[in-house]
């Protein structure tokens, strides 16, 4: 995993786009900083420019550094959820403002374990990611579900996590964060 590790993390330095397990499905993922890398993810989904993106970070303190202001519940709810758990936040900065909705939110998951974590530990900045899929395609739950298309646009392709074939990979919840500590379940 560590030479898989350290070619991820190159890839997305440069500027590249990769393929990775999640703690979720597999995704395309690159630095969630990088606009061009971002316009490219964008192309390869065939994504809405309207649609935004998520992002990944190794830690709750990171959250800080991509939302001018964290509303005191999101901390709670990081602490307390007990599978992933994506919470849209008013107000993103330092982030590609590809990856940003209209109102200027953006979707950040605090990824505590596994191959996703270690990547965004050593590559210390947050990482895109939304499903390896064409936008309005099936959401790959398995290495083998991952279109040839998808595959061969990236730079690089993981190696870990493509033994994984039980399916039982699903989408994070998703909850949105509003003014005056309003929460909105986006997705359970």
């Amino acid at each position: 995993m560590t030479d898989d590790l350290r070619e991820a993390c190159r890839t997305l330095r440069e500027g590249g786009v990769i393929v990775y397990p999640t703690d979720t499905v597999w995704g395309i993922g690159c630095d969630a900083t990088n606009e061009e890398a971002v316009e490219r993810v964008f192309r390869m989904k065939r994504r809405a420019d309207a649609k935004a993106m998520l992002t990944l970070v190794d830690s709750a303190v990171k959250v800080d550094f991509y939302v001018r202001e964290v509303p005191a519940v999101a901390w709670d709810l990081i602490e307390l959820s007990t599978r992933p758990l994506t919470i849209i936040y008013p107000q993103a900065r330092n982030l590609s403002t590809r990856l940003m909705a209209d109102d200027g939110s953006i979707g950040i998951r605090v990824v505590n374990e596994g191959f996703a974590h270690e990547l965004c530990r050593r590559f210390r900045k947050a990482i895109v990611s939304t499903s390896a899929n064409v936008s309005g395609e099936p959401t790959p739950r398995r290495f083998a579900d991952i279109s040839p298309d998808i595959l061969r646009a990236a730079d690089y392709v993981c190696l870990s996590g493509r033994d994984d074939n039980d399916g039982a990979a699903r989408p994070s919840s998703i909850i949105k964060l509003g003014s005056g500590g309003r929460v909105e379940i986006i997705r359970e």
